[in-house]
């Protein structure tokens, strides 16, 4: 029965889904609050209104769900909502009514926040500090929800689904990526369409990558303290809708056209066969710590949405810096993760994600627990479980860095890799034994557990930290620009200018820099396991040594394109390098090594030697002065077959890497009477693409290089087609 209410014939409405649900003849409004005592839907007629058209009482509450149903209304309507209960920040209690709250599960956000002291559900300023509440109203600067039609037609979009161990990811952001592309029309730089344009969707086919891994796209609120200085939240780990896209990279005003604007997007790259894996902020919100805004969650139900001290509810526990961690022992909170993932993968059409600090998510209590709730609903979840999973394993709490601990099914962000690999080509002595594990896939991390080398993602550098560029020409951070002092950001970087700090015209430094650059994207396409890129790494993108540029939306930030012969010549590099790794498929193997003999043979899968060209022992594994190692993989007789059950071949390859500051020479392995190796890379050599074959057993190791071979049979059509020498 519908009841008339100010102009409006209200029905009761049903409690799921939440959110707000356009049925073609009116809205179906939900939300749930445990500890409200009263809830009011506000509509708007026009994001620049200061105060809503009317307010609709909603008396229906089932299973602690308020639920309204409104006939006539429709997409474009905005709306927020008024939440009533006790005002007791000490226990945990925050609801003030004269605050209106953004629905956690708006499909889009019409207006975006505007700062103003009564946007914080306290008085700012007050002795009493978050204790005492605002009694002014917001309505003018609050942030609105929009009802979406949500009709797209997906036409015969399928997801690639590209194998794990065929996979290479690149992790962009979508305004950086596309601000300053020349080929990429004006109007749609910064923006998802810019993304899935022609001449963006080229560069990424030409370099070879198989994912692309935005930076958060959810709607994302910019701190009034970065405000206030001018600056923004340009990276976007500060989420404050889970089902939003955020409306700053579309072309479009309309938040609608925005939501196609992004399916768009994902459709023109799985059509060139490229996978859409999200970056997705779980862990905590835009609202902060007890003295942070008041936009949503906390006015909805502080207490059920948060993790609050026991021993003091008026603050928050915090495991990630930001203020504030999700209560992921509360299953709404849980229902909140997983209606908003499963909606990204039905009906967006994702293809994966990667959780922010994922530690927090497994926190049921205090310590992070594997088997937490939070996975095993993924893992029965018929449609998560079937995504690509990526934890960053670590969060700032006790016992956070939980690298090699996620469970079967999860792929992990491998700190261990990228430390090594640093440590090594920066000429840290004693290293070799670690860098052959994480060469080899880092086995000590995830075989234990049942998983498989592509558990680990491996990588040098991503957005948080110095860029490949600026890796090798700092040893210090330099983030002045971000107006703290230079006190935020990692001081570690395990980095090495090469002699000078930042920008030099010495052009031998400046050539040891491209040599090291080389060094670091060959190791990583040959490493087991799954290589991500930084983007813009490959076209030698500068932060001018700022390594947490979280706040800058400008030049420091954005992808160069106009580029000098010698960042050309890298990236033709780069993609030479991937290029390798995709035509050995002993590069990509599924399983781990085994170390051993290959049946009954004197050759092993994986040998490691010394430059005498003796196999590695124990007393050169733990030599601390060890700075040169090679490897031999062996190209056949593995044991392991394709996805056609044919058995995986490939040629043998031999690695050999010398971090030092002098020459080494390297005696190359032994072989058949009908067979010799092939140079395909020398990271030391300009010309570092020209193959040709050895004519002796050895090999001269520049200082500070990485030399790749391969094993050609005499006669055979690769030798004929390479041109004996």
């Amino acid at each position: 029965m519908a009841v008339a209410y100010q102009g409006f014939k209200i029905k009761p409405g049903k409690p799921y889904p939440l959110g707000a649900t356009w049925d073609g003849s009116g809205v179906n409004f939900a939300l749930f609050s445990e500890h409200a005592t009263k809830v009011e839907l506000c509509l708007f007629n026009a994001v620049h209104d200061t105060r809503e058209a009317v307010r609709i009482p909603m008396p229906e509450q089932t299973d602690m769900v308020w639920h309204v149903y409104v006939p006539d209304i429709g997409p474009g309507q905005l709306y927020g909502y008024r939440v009533y209960g006790p005002w007791d920040p000490a226990r945990g209690h925050r609801f003030n009514p004269n605050k209106v709250v953004l629905d956690p599960y708006a499909k889009a956000v019409a207006r975006t926040v505007r700062w103003r002291d009564e946007m914080y559900g306290y008085t700012v300023g007050h002795p009493d500090a978050d204790l005492h509440m605002d009694e002014r109203d917001n309505a003018a600067w609050a942030p609105l929800g929009m009802v979406i039609d949500p009709a797209f037609s997906w036409g015969d979009d399928r997801p690639p689904r590209i194998p794990w161990h065929e996979t290479i990811i690149y992790e962009v952001h979508v305004k950086g990526f596309t601000r300053w592309h020349p080929g990429i029309p004006t109007r749609l730089r910064g923006t998802y369409a810019g993304l899935c344009s022609e001449p963006a969707i080229r560069h990424l086919k030409e370099l070879g990558v198989t994912a692309v891994e935005l930076m958060p796209i959810h709607h994302h609120v910019d701190e009034p303290q970065l405000v206030a200085r001018g600056l923004t939240n340009y990276w976007g780990y500060n989420t404050l809708c889970y089902f939003a896209p955020d409306s700053r990279y579309a072309a479009s005003v309309d938040p609608q056209e925005c939501i196609r604007e992004f399916k768009q997007m994902v459709r023109r790259l799985h059509a060139a066969g490229l996978e859409v894996i999200l970056d997705v902020v779980y862990n905590h919100t835009a609202e902060g710590n007890h003295l942070g805004p008041t936009l949503s969650l906390r006015g909805i139900d502080n207490a059920s949405y948060y993790r609050l001290d026991p021993q003091n509810p008026r603050y928050y526990v915090d495991y990630t810096g930001c203020g504030n961690s999700l209560n992921m022992r509360h299953p709404r909170v849980l229902q909140l993760i997983m209606d908003s993932l499963r909606y990204w993968v039905l009906e967006m059409h994702v293809d994966g994600f990667r959780f922010d600090l994922a530690s927090t998510l497994a926190r049921e209590l205090h310590e992070v627990d594997k088997l937490g709730a939070f996975f095993d609903i993924i893992h029965q979840d018929p449609v998560l479980s079937q995504v690509k999973l990526i934890a960053e394993p670590w969060d700032l709490g006790e016992g956070g860095y939980q690298v090699g601990n996620f469970p079967v099914g999860w792929t992990e962000w491998n700190g261990k890799y990228r430390d090594t690999v640093r440590r090594f080509w920066k000429g840290d002595g004693g290293v070799v034994s670690e860098l052959a594990t994480r060469l080899a896939g880092s086995s000590d991390l995830y075989e234990h557990s049942g998983r498989r080398p592509y558990a680990s993602i491996n990588f040098v550098t991503c957005h948080d930290g110095f860029t490949l560029q600026d890796l090798v020409s700092y040893n210090q951070k330099h983030n002045e620009a971000n107006g703290e002092g230079n006190r935020d950001g990692e001081n570690n970087n395990l980095s090495w200018n090469c002699g000078v700090e930042g920008p030099t015209t010495d052009r031998t430094i400046l050539a040891l820099r491209e040599r090291q650059k080389r060094n670091f994207i060959a190791t990583l396409m040959l490493s087991l396991g799954v290589p991500m890129l930084s983007g813009g790494d490959e076209l030698s993108r500068t932060q001018r040594g700022n390594n947490n540029a979280y706040c800058q939306d400008n030049e420091i930030s954005w992808y160069p394109w106009d580029l000098t012969p010698e960042q050309r010549d890298f990236l033709e590099f780069v993609k030479y390098m991937i290029r390798i790794r995709k035509q050995q498929p002993v590069l990509r193997r599924r399983r781990f090594f085994h170390g051993r003999p290959i049946r009954g043979s004197q050759v092993k899968d994986l040998m490691w030697f010394e430059p005498s060209g003796k196999e590695m022992d124990d007393a050169a594994w733990h030599n601390p002065s060890a700075r040169c190692l090679g490897y031999q993989i062996a190209g056949s007789g593995l044991d392991e077959y394709d996805e056609e059950g044919n058995p995986l071949e490939g040629d043998t390859l031999f690695v050999m890497m010398n971090a030092g500051s002098e020459p080494v020479t390297f005696i190359l392995p032994q072989h058949g009477p009908d067979e010799r190796w092939q140079r395909l890379v020398d990271t030391a050599d300009p010309n570092w693409g020209r193959r040709y074959f050895l004519r002796d057993h050895h090999y001269r190791l520049r200082e500070h290089s990485l030399v790749l071979l391969r094993l050609v049979q005499l006669g055979s059509r690769r030798y004929e087609s390479a041109g004996a020498t």
